[in-house]
């Protein structure tokens, strides 16, 4: 007997190859070991299999090798197996001639004596994904079905999924979707019973569109008997499988409700489950089974609550996220049942970010009367956390509260006393709810002033809080004595801001401040309004331009324009439609409630968000709904009178539905606002083109623009036939009775090719260039 070759242990880590011919002399070794039988072969052909799965593994090309691999292969150690199998599986997609080598070994270990080795070659052979190779798929895997061993079937089970990938017509023929079926519905293992539900789903789902069969094979899986087939061997299964069958019982459609509450007295003990997405999935078939029901609907509620609160308190950081989503799923649409549990939403210290965050929303959505108080106490201890982003969600959370007509007083004093806190961060996220609040609260405007005037614009620096800043300072400029100078000082460094948001608010800040004081504010719109004149960007530009067009025009127009009376706001605008809401909650227990956004979102080719392009250059379309019968430039006017046209219907439809009290802007003298612009008649509106006015106004505010001439009119504009319908004979006619627009005559061009053509016709005589008619067909004689 000869000895087994000598195995070096200090050789090199497999991860760390000495050279180029590393892989060479791994191909060596194998082959000297592939016949040897001698005692130890086995181990030393476990490490060289285990460096080549490393070398495979880091991306290194081992495929030379995989002769050998075969070769070694036969063996009885289980390890070797499923490590060469896990080579083959690698390399046999991408190299088709050499997994054809494979399928000797592969068929003859689906029939070993061991049950493992024939589930793992199985296994293997139904991985090659090669379609080639499909014919030699079908007698294993009908071996396999019919296997006494339980993990045998469990594989095959699997492999008929994976031979309808690669041929679906190869895995119809052979009749495998109703050997699946009577292995559901007859075989004692679990697993075996969980694969089939699982392979027959796909296929039937897929196959739906091809045959009616399928559908009526589909519409079997939700019959009655079925569901409570499954349902009453649910406790043999695993958490996977479980959940498979939760997910197919959610989709029954009960006959009555004596089925629903059996269903639910058999699903009952699954929400005590140590799993979560198993209790997540019986809490899924519960409130799709009630939603006809209301009474009892709201009884699932409370009984869903405590498994839910327990599986956040307990598990990792990601799980907790995970069931807080769905808990906060099911606090917007019932806040009053999770009312009394908010203080199992306050944020532990160690918590991450993301599930500190989400809690604070939950707190902001069962926030009520009884409990506003507590909540927001919370929630001020946050705003003083070394956090920073903790610090600016739960203001946030603050103002969500206050807006939501909850112990309004108490909330407005908190709010201000963060501004007395001098950090930048507090005081930049409570300037922007305190606007919030002043447009809904208007009464609290003295209050609210009062403080908010003692803050410098020099200390607010982000974009959002200044705007909010200069918001207050136009709209309650009566109010703040400063209101005119601090505008100026901004009017002053308005090359220093980078913000076109900013620019925005103090034209429209400065121009509602001189309606109201106009002696005071005189220059200062003047500068706002040369400086956003000359602005480069175009809304500013625009907008600085429309104020002064509505100045020039007249007064009292410009002042219903930018600071008409207001109502107070009642409800804000939700970032999500209900629709959006409900179809979340019909994905319960999916990424759908994670993300917060529906499956079609991102699964929709053809989802394009509000605006939707089509493949028509031109054609915008709103929503995702559109007409296809109407033309392109019908469907643009129509889109165009949606976008501008119907902006002031709603409006006026919104302010019939306001329930807050209604509160106009405080008036100004307009006797003094005439005074100021003499020349500008309030009363009866000069033209449109005369000039008098205009240079009333640049003398007013000091811009020095100089008069232009009246335009001339414009030339008629080129109207193009949309409907146009030409066919060539017509388009050639028209074309021969064009005229001529340039004529150019390239004589030398025309020397070198005649030359070059004489040449070769008198040295060479090529027989191509010797026929009598093509030297006329080249050159023609007129």
């Amino acid at each position: 007997m000869m000895p087994s070759p000598a195995y070096n242990p200090r050789s090199p880590s497999p991860s760390q190859p000495s050279g180029k011919g590393e892989v060479s002399d791994l191909k060596m070794q194998l082959r000297q070991l592939a016949g040897s039988r001698a005692p130890g072969t086995d181990d030393a052909k476990r490490e060289l299999f285990k460096k080549v799965i490393s070398y495979m593994t880091i991306g290194i090309d081992v495929s030379s090798v995989f002769s050998e691999m075969v070769m070694c292969s036969a063996t009885s150690d289980i390890v070797l197996k499923k490590m060469c199998y896990l080579y083959v599986g690698n390399y046999a997609k991408n190299n088709p001639d050499l997994s054809l080598l494979t399928i000797n070994f592969l068929q003859r270990d689906c029939k070993d004596e061991d049950p493992m080795i024939r589930g793992l070659a199985l296994r293997s052979l139904c991985s090659l994904r090669v379609a080639n190779l499909v014919e030699y798929l079908v007698g294993p895997l009908a071996s396999g079905l019919k296997d006494s061993n339980n993990y045998v079937r469990t594989v095959a089970a699997i492999g008929v999924l994976k031979l309808y990938h690669i041929s679906s017509s190869t895995c119809v023929d052979a009749d495998f979707p109703a050997t699946l079926k009577h292995l559901m519905l007859n075989d004692p293992d679990a697993q075996v019973v969980a694969n089939c539900l699982s392979g027959l789903q796909e296929i039937w789902s897929l196959e739906a569109s091809k045959s009616e069969e399928a559908i009526r094979d589909r519409e079997i899986l939700l019959s009655k008997p079925v569901i409570y087939y499954l349902l009453n061997r649910i406790k043999e299964f695993n958490e996977w499988a479980q959940c498979i069958v939760l997910e197919l019982v959610s989709k029954y459609v009960p006959s009555d409700s004596n089925d629903i509450f059996d269903i639910m007295n058999l699903l009952e003990d699954r929400l005590q489950h140590a799993n979560g997405a198993v209790v997540l999935a019986t809490i899924k078939v519960f409130l799709q089974l009630t939603l006809s029901m209301t009474d009892v609907h709201q009884q699932v509620y409370e009984r869903i609550k405590a498994p839910l609160l327990t599986l956040v308190s307990s598990g990792s950081p990601e799980q907790s996220y995970a069931v807080l989503s769905h808990l906060h799923l099911l606090v917007m649409r019932a806040p009053f049942i999770f009312s009394s549990d908010y203080k199992h939403f306050y944020c532990q210290y160690n918590e991450p970010f993301y599930v500190k965050k989400l809690k604070l929303e939950m707190l902001t959505a069962v926030a009520n009367e009884s409990n506003t108080y507590e909540i927001v106490t919370e929630l001020c201890e946050y705003a003083a956390n070394v956090d920073i982003p903790i610090a600016r969600e739960s203001i946030r959370a603050v103002g969500k509260i206050a807006l939501q007509q909850y112990d309004v007083n108490a909330i407005v004093d908190r709010l201000l006393q963060f501004l007395e806190m001098e950090k930048d961060y507090v005081t930049a996220e409570t300037l922007v709810l305190v606007k919030d609040l002043l447009r809904k609260y208007p009464q609290w405007s003295q209050d609210c002033i009062a403080v908010v005037g003692n803050i410098s614009s020099k200390n607010v620096q982000e974009p959002k809080a200044k705007a909010a800043l200069i918001w207050m300072l136009g709209e309650y400029a009566q109010e703040m004595q400063d209101a005119p100078y601090i505008l100026e000082s901004l009017i002053e460094n308005w090359e220093e801001e980078l913000s076109a948001e900013v620019r925005l608010h103090i034209l429209t800040a400065v121009m509602k401040c001189f309606l109201k004081r106009p002696p005071e504010t005189q220059n200062a719109l003047g500068a706002a309004l040369a400086a956003g004149l000359a602005d480069f960007h175009q809304d500013v530009h625009d907008r600085a331009l429309l104020y002064y067009r509505l100045l020039q025009y007249n007064v009292s127009v410009a002042e219903r324009v930018v600071n008409p009376p207001k109502q107070a706001v009642s409800v804000f605008a939700d970032t999500q439609s209900s629709e959006i809401k409900d179809r979340i909650f019909d994905e319960f227990n999916s990424l759908s409630v994670v993300y917060q956004k529906p499956s079609y979102m991102f699964t929709d080719k053809e989802y394009r968000g509000p605006f939707a392009f089509s493949e028509d250059v031109g054609s915008l379309s709103i929503g995702v709904e559109s007409s296809d019968n109407m033309p392109v430039a019908q469907r643009v006017e129509a889109n165009d009178q949606d976008l501008l046209l119907s902006t002031s219907e709603k409006e006026e439809s919104k302010r019939a539905g306001y329930n807050g009290a209604a509160y106009s802007a405080p008036a100004y003298d307009s006797a003094a606002v005439a005074t100021q612009l003499d020349l500008v008649s309030i009363d009866n509106p000069p033209p449109a083109n005369v000039p008098s006015a205009s240079f009333a106004i640049d003398d007013i505010f000091g811009l020095g623009l100089t008069s232009q001439p009246t335009p001339a009119p414009p030339p008629p504009t080129l109207e193009l036939n949309t409907k146009a319908l030409l066919n060539p004979n017509t388009f050639q006619q028209k074309w021969r009775q064009l005229p001529i627009s340039l004529s150019q005559v390239f004589f030398f061009i025309f020397y070198i090719a005649f030359f070059v053509y004489h040449w070769l016709t008198e040295v060479y005589h090529p027989p191509f260039l010797c026929s009598p008619g093509l030297h006329k067909k080249l050159f023609p004689v007129k």
